[in-house]
């Protein structure tokens, strides 16, 4: 029997994407034997339905003060954990819930705190691609996260990452960035802190509707300088 656990769903304007989303999430779990489960929307200030969707459901529903970014939310939802293991993953289940099997297997096997979903290392696993371009930039932002902050890492911003909780409240008290750039945050911090982390080729696949823009997508490449001066000013100790 496996332990407990919370899947956190990061939210802004959602309503559409929302409920497919959240029918797998419970037709999984109602599969799965983990002892306790529960799945948490946390709402960065949505304008729509969002949040009557996600009662509907019969989510727990956390709301932030107001739109105050991913990385934000994200950090969220982690201090309000109940279960013993901590997944967040995207509203428009790119990835399927179902992998949550491979990671679990791999955190119980290897001894992990940490293990991340990757569309890097295993490519065929992609079924439906981002533009060629998104996929460009993509590439070009994890070459430079891993010259500038020295992570081993392939792809860093696949929205599908389980935490142990107690790792993942270490983690994230520390972590600063609010918007896209968190994932080289959570994962830099992780590893300064001494956690095994450990990337895992996942099934992912496109949805429309993205919530990134192309100018957030841009101001992201400065993330990874931020971290890594963090880092060295000590302020993830």
């Amino acid at each position: 029997m496996r332990r407990s656990i919370s899947i956190i769903i990061p939210a802004y304007n959602e309503e559409k994407r929302l409920p497919s989303t959240l029918d797998a999430v419970r037709e999984y779990l109602g599969t799965a034997d983990w002892e306790f489960s529960e799945i948490v929307v946390v709402d960065d200030g949505s304008i729509d339905a969002t949040v009557k969707v996600a009662e509907r459901a019969g989510a727990r529903v956390i709301l932030n003060p107001e739109n105050r970014g991913k990385g934000y939310t994200v950090r969220h939802g982690m201090s309000e954990s109940k279960g013993e293991w901590s997944l967040f993953m995207d509203a428009d289940q790119s990835t399927p819930i179902a992998e949550l099997e491979k990671l679990w297997s791999t955190a119980a096997h290897e001894k992990a705190q940490v293990v991340f979903g990757s569309r890097a290392v295993d490519r065929s696993l992609v079924g439906v691609h981002q533009s060629v371009f998104r996929e460009s930039m993509g590439r070009l932002f994890n070459l430079l996260m891993r010259i500038e902050t020295g992570l081993p890492f392939r792809d860093t911003q696949c929205g599908f990452k389980l935490f142990e909780t107690s790792a993942a409240w270490e983690i994230f008290r520390r972590q600063r960035l609010d918007g896209f750039g968190f994932d080289v945050e959570v994962l830099y911090i992780a590893c300064r802190l001494g956690y095994r982390v450990i990337e895992e080729p996942v099934q992912w696949n496109d949805v429309a509707g993205t919530k990134v823009s192309m100018w957030r997508g841009v101001t992201a490449f400065l993330d990874p300088l931020k971290v890594r001066w963090n880092g060295v000013r000590g302020q993830y100790r």
